[in-house]
């Protein structure tokens, strides 16, 4: 598979990833490799089920969040996250995920989020704080062990 971005400045968050071409909606935009497990949680990690942390080769941890990402989350047969478009994506859009698609809980980001949507919900959060709504949204494009963690919640 032919890369479809780059990583570029991103407008007031540093760094981003950027497509470089038209992305379909369903497409696979990024595969995920899974470059090292970690002891415990960490600010560029990667939930991988209810108490593993991993970091992903490449680009993947340079993906900023959205409130109203173009990407969601699929989980490959290696237990990395592969980020597919959730929508058409344009040429030099900014490729962005909600990080809450793969981490039940937020310890490591600032209070406020500074994604710019329109429908910004002020702080980047895990799944577990995320409306039923938004959790509808994104039937789909989340790691399957987040479901399973809200199961384990919602049934004590």
């Amino acid at each position: 598979m032919k890369e479809c971005y780059q990583l570029k400045k991103a407008s007031g968050r540093g760094e981003g990833v950027f497509a470089v071409r038209a992305i379909d909606a369903g497409e696979t935009v990024m595969v995920g490799e899974i470059e090292k497990e970690l002891e415990e949680n960490h600010s560029h990690a990667s939930q991988i089920g209810e108490d593993r942390y991993v970091f992903h080769a490449g680009l993947i941890s340079k993906v900023n969040h959205s409130c109203d990402p173009n990407c969601g989350i699929k989980v490959n047969e290696s237990g990395a996250h592969d980020f597919v478009a959730m929508r058409d994506i344009s040429n030099d859009e900014e490729i962005t995920f909600d990080y809450a698609m793969r981490n039940y809980g937020i310890d490591y980001f600032p209070k406020e989020c500074g994604c710019g949507s329109e429908i910004c919900r002020g702080t980047i959060t895990g799944w577990k704080d995320l409306s039923q709504k938004t959790k509808n949204n994104y039937e789909g494009f989340v790691a399957g062990y987040l479901l399973d963690l809200d199961k384990l919640v919602y049934s004590k």
